[in-house]
């Protein structure tokens, strides 16, 4: 049996999970969340726990069983408590700010760059170049985050560009003159 497939999710006191069909929702204090499982698994809801199980050994059946798992726990760890992510913004002039449901990033570029900010994400922006992004889901919070990367990746030579807080960038040296 899958490893991580077979332990129990605990579920919350604020913390409220229903299921129709094979849609599963969490309901928590930071949001709500809903889950369609994928074939092969079946999840049971008991007083404080979760419980998902597959019908048989296969290998699809045990990769699914972990996966759902892993899913479901991360979504009763976000409507709990939240995820986050952290983004440095380093180059001379480059920053960013939040403007509404967007985020207005300078970047070097000819024109500025406007990023909409999805439902149950909260970005701030501190020092214009210090960007935390805030969210129930984890999946969504991590892309919202790559994208926003995506647009100017930190370059080798100078060290500029968008950033993970605490990400090494190694760096190159330049060409030399003979």
């Amino acid at each position: 049996m899958s490893r991580i497939g077979k332990m129990p999710i605990s579920i919350p006191a604020k913390v409220k999970v229903g299921m129709a069909a094979r849609l599963v929702s969490i309901d928590g204090p930071r949001g709500h969340l809903e889950f369609s499982l994928p074939g092969r698994t079946a999840v049971e809801i008991q007083e404080d726990k979760i419980l998902v199980t597959r019908p048989d050994d296969t290998a699809q059946s045990k990769a699914f069983h972990g996966l759902a798992r892993a899913i479901l726990n991360n979504m009763v760890r976000g409507v709990v408590d939240g995820f986050t992510k952290q983004l440095e913004i380093q180059g001379v002039g480059f920053k960013a700010s939040v403007q509404g449901k967007q985020v207005n990033l300078s970047l070097g570029y000819s024109h500025p760059i406007n990023y909409p900010i999805p439902d149950q994400i909260k970005i701030t922006v501190e020092e214009n170049t210090k960007i935390r992004i805030e969210g129930p889901d984890r999946q969504v919070v991590g892309r919202v985050a790559s994208e926003i990367r995506a647009y100017y990746p930190p370059e080798p030579y100078k060290g500029k560009g968008v950033r993970y807080a605490g990400e090494i960038v190694r760096r190159k040296e330049g060409k030399t003159v003979q």
